[in-house]
């Protein structure tokens, strides 16, 4: 055998041996050797739709950048496309969310390689931060944002009792944290991204008086949509007869203000240019909508619409669809 015929045996077994390693450790091999130029001309992207364990790779490789959930698939959806475009917005690049190899090199420069337990989703419990037993206005804190997520339905009281426990472990099992009934880092920081800081009158259980309505949702009927407080009031006469959490759109595609009306509804539409759910759509800007959001039930405010007015509560959107007629107005402001 020459030296060369056996020298290229040699590095055609390191290539297949190294590939194999690290796909299975950290899927880290994504395309094959370097050519003579240093590129990997057989890189294949990764978008929209793909499926596999690279795939899986990406997002906690994205979690470490706090752009994905903790829990990983093997489905490139929709929150694994949006963190990737934020990578490659915060460098100036095209933010098409397609992981083309200039971006597969820079998520790895800034991550280290996905542990075994991380690309399984297997947690263990961490320092509990509050437990049964423990009081004071942190206790209240948790108290407040299970309430709007609607965990616990006792009044807050600052003392973490049964009631908590319970609330928490439901709360953990729900997203796949180890349920012990404690709060660790992993729920707090889970649960703050989900909720918003409570009111005063929410850890107090004061029931709030709300803002003044715009004066537009006085007469007649109106959903009138506060983007100050957060919250849409389903007012008649003047009088509120429902008030619901709901979330608007990002700074690049921000829900419009404005007086409008409803011009259409569809109760199980699905959005033709994201191919997302839009259960009990009740359209009012051209392709703007208030409707419930399975995303906002799961994910609260760590995460935007594409300009709707999206619901958290889907019995109150099926609520409000039955009630709600074409021509009802619409008012979008800011309290």
């Amino acid at each position: 055998m020459s030296r060369h015929r056996a020298l290229a045996l040699v590095l055609a077994l390191l290539c297949a041996l190294t590939g194999l390693t690290g796909v299975a450790a950290t899927g880290s091999a994504l395309a094959a050797a370097p050519s003579a130029s240093g590129s990997r001309a057989d890189f294949a992207p990764m978008q929209l739709g793909d499926r596999g364990w690279r795939v899986r790779v990406l997002q906690s490789r994205l979690h470490q950048l706090d752009l994905h959930s903790e829990v990983v698939t093997n489905t490139f959806d929709r929150e694994t496309s949006d963190g990737v475009a934020t990578v490659q917005r915060r460098r100036g690049w095209t933010a098409d969310g397609v992981v083309d190899e200039r971006t597969w090199r820079k998520i790895v420069s800034l991550t280290t390689p996905p542990t075994t337990e991380a690309l399984h989703n297997v947690y263990t419990p961490g320092k509990p931060l509050l437990q049964r037993g423990d009081s004071g206005m942190r206790v209240r804190q948790v108290q407040a944002r299970l309430k709007q997520v609607r965990w616990y339905d006792a009044p807050v009281t600052g003392r973490y009792t049964r009631a908590t426990v319970e609330a928490v472990e439901g709360f953990q099992a729900k997203r796949r944290i180890p349920v012990t009934g404690a709060v660790d880092r992993r729920t707090m920081t889970r649960l703050k991204e989900m909720t918003r800081e409570p009111t005063r009158a929410e850890l107090f259980n004061v029931a709030p008086s709300g803002p003044a309505l715009d004066p537009r949702c006085l007469t007649g009927r109106a959903m009138c949509v506060d983007k100050t407080s957060r919250s849409l009031r389903w007012v008649v006469d003047g009088a509120v007869l429902e008030t619901v959490e709901v979330r608007f759109g990002s700074d690049e595609l921000p829900t419009r203000e404005g007086a409008f009306t409803v011009f259409r509804k569809s109760r199980d539409h699905v959005s033709s240019l994201y191919n997302t759910p839009m259960p009990f759509a009740m359209f009012f800007s051209g392709g703007q909508a208030v409707h419930y959001s399975p995303d906002f039930a799961a994910n609260g405010y760590n995460g935007a619409s594409h300009g709707c007015v999206n619901v958290r509560d889907r019995a109150v959107a099926a609520w409000l669809f039955d009630r709600v007629r074409l021509g009802d107005k619409v008012i979008v402001y800011r309290s």
